[in-house]
């Protein structure tokens, strides 16, 4: 039976993410990365990229949503 593959995207709420890094180190396919720029409070909070050349595309699985103690990451399905 062939895998189905979900695609998906996420939003993250700059003013919230306190840079735990907790979703980088969760993220499947590695599309979660450290801004370089400072957010309101700071910190340095996380970025969504997805790099579809190199076949990196978050497949919604929701893992860094939830370990995320700030509630800062929002999961949607395509």
């Amino acid at each position: 039976m062939a895998e189905k593959k979900e695609r998906g995207h996420i939003t993250i709420d700059r003013k919230l993410c306190k840079g735990c890094y907790l979703c980088i180190s969760v993220c499947p396919k590695e599309v979660i990365f450290i801004s370089n720029r400072l957010n309101q409070q700071g910190y340095y909070p996380v970025e969504f990229k997805e790099n579809e050349k190199n076949g990196r595309k978050c497949i919604a699985c929701s893992m860094c949503a939830t370990i995320c103690p700030d509630i800062a990451i929002e999961v949607f399905r395509e």
